[in-house]
């Protein structure tokens, strides 16, 4: 019987366990404790016997795979089986490092009881793992629909009182009451109640939906299913986890915290601060030619000290592309066409305090392949059974500086990871979702190009469409604020300026 799989350290130390018997955990490490001591470095033997079990074992660079089994196992079998999970391991994790086996514990620990149960060899092979841990749950599939009904309920329920609210106010201003609303665009003074009415509404637009609570019910024992119950085990075991000793590592996304440190708001944010924020959207072929591009771009002002709310904004245009602007309908266009200045129609007038007001609008839309800012070049050819596969990029727009860039190419499903030759940058293999993703922290003018060479089982439509994500603090178009003044004096306004440019969609298909 195989008592228990586990990879280990030179030192003995268990980084992860799988026990396929009953088991105390103190048992398990002193048994792994001591394996190291009865090694002889001496022999060429895989395996070491004591009075009571057996260690069947293969080196793993500073690591060991090592198999626990009692001493009237038939070896021949062990052995077969530890070759089998000494393959698993590369499966799940990019390294033979003691953090990466800490990370991926739990795909390997499922990994295990799918080639061992109660003790007895599975007779399955490397791709039947790989797919019997990647399959659905049909459970999962209907917790999901019944939550996305549930949010569907509450935001109709959301919109129905948004309307009721505001029909009430309709009704109290024909009435002659003070309105429960708030004022228009260019309202200089906003009262205490219309502030409020205004936290109201902006948070039934943007809250996330929250299920209605059921009727109280007559209390007793229930045996129906709970939905919510889950995560309740899952906190009690992490608990349990820590509470034994052990250190649990957060999986938070890497990705996502250097995007907010790239995309952080400026330090000292004046008291008129500007958020400048382009979205792209790009559609390509493969064999080259932009099918669409289509750019979206804001400039949202927040005004937070009301001595600066009546205040114009010099734009300075240098775009050379045939972008179309668009004003707010409360913004003077006769002003911003012949001086390039945004202001409002009524200079008496003041802008919001204290919320985002987005001031001018602009668009672009162009099959003009010379407008792409980042070029992707993909070549899959075949070679016998495999598939080479050289990918490059190219930045056209050298005033762009592109961070946190991630070039995502899908892979073949069922054969194993690629084999990375040349790759400026970084590389990650996500065997769950047959994804392999090229990582460039910056693409700049200094930076301006790169490639990256893999080949991998496969044919050339395996590999597309490959998508692209970056952020930026430079935006495409050539639009800035250079100037902020008052209406009155035409004296100069400190301001601050935030720039962004995302991508919405960028693929090569």
């Amino acid at each position: 019987v195989l008592l228990a799989a586990a990879v280990c350290t030179k030192a003995g130390k268990a980084i992860v366990s799988r026990q396929f018997v009953e088991m105390t955990r103190t048992r398990i490490e002193g048994l792994l404790a001591a394996f190291p001591k009865l090694m002889n470095t001496g022999k060429q033997h895989t395996f070491v016997e004591t009075e009571s079990v057996r260690y069947v074992y293969q080196p793993m660079e500073k690591l060991y795979m090592v198999l626990i089994t009692t001493k009237n196992s038939n070896i021949l079998e062990d052995l077969e089986t530890l070759r089998l999970f000494s393959r698993v391991i590369p499966e799940y994790c990019r390294a033979l490092e003691e953090n990466e086996i800490s990370e991926h514990c739990f795909d390997l620990i499922f990994a295990f009881d799918e080639i061992v149960a109660l003790g007895y060899r599975e007779n399955v092979n490397l791709a039947q793992i790989r797919t019997f841990t990647e399959m659905d749950s049909h459970e999962e599939k209907v917790f999901r629909a019944v939550r996305e009904t549930q949010e569907r309920e509450a935001k109709a329920e959301m919109r129905r009182k948004a309307k009721e609210l505001q029909q009430a106010r309709r009704d109290a201003e024909r009435q002659g009451k003070k309105a429960p609303g708030f004022g228009g665009f260019g309202s200089s003074a906003v009262s205490g109640s219309t502030t409020a009415a205004m936290i109201t509404e902006t948070i039934i637009e943007t809250e996330k939906p929250k299920v209605a609570p059921a009727p109280a019910r007559p209390s007793g024992p229930s045996k129906a299913l709970k939905l919510g119950a889950k995560g309740k085990e899952v906190d009690n075991f992490v608990d349990k986890l820590k509470s034994e000793g052990e250190n649990i590592m957060a999986s938070v996304g890497k990705r996502s915290t250097e995007a907010a440190k790239v995309l952080a708001p400026p330090v000292n944010m004046e008291s008129v601060h500007m958020k400048i924020e382009e979205k792209i959207s790009l559609t390509c072929g493969r064999d080259g030619g932009l099918q669409n591009m289509e750019l979206h771009g804001i400039i949202m002002l927040h005004i937070s000290d009301d001595k600066f709310a009546r205040i114009r904004l010099h734009v300075e245009n240098e775009d050379k592309r045939g972008v179309q602007l668009q004003t707010h309908p409360n913004v003077d266009k006769k002003l911003f066409t012949a001086e390039s200045q945004i202001g409002l129609k009524n200079p008496e007038k003041s802008f919001p305090i204290n919320s985002d007001v987005g001031v001018l609008k602009w668009r672009l839309q162009t099959t003009e392949e010379s407008f792409i800012p980042l070029t992707i070049n993909c070549w899959p050819s075949e070679s016998g059974n495999n598939c080479d596969v050289n990918i490059e990029y190219e930045l056209q727009e050298e005033c762009l500086e592109l961070n946190d860039v991630v070039i995502t190419i899908p892979l073949p499903s069922g054969v194993g990871a690629p084999v990375i030759g040349e790759i400026d940058g970084e590389y990650r293999h996500d065997s769950r979702r047959n994804l392999l993703e090229w990582c460039l922290p910056v693409i700049d003018a200094k930076n301006k190009s790169g490639s990256l060479e893999f080949s991998i089982a496969g044919q050339p439509n395996d590999f597309f469409p490959v998508q692209v994500s970056f952020v930026s603090k430079k935006n495409y178009c050539n639009i800035q604020v250079t100037k902020v003044t008052q209406v009155d004096g035409n004296s100069p306004v400190r301001f601050s300026i935030e720039t962004t440019f995302l991508v919405d969609k960028y693929e090569i298909l």
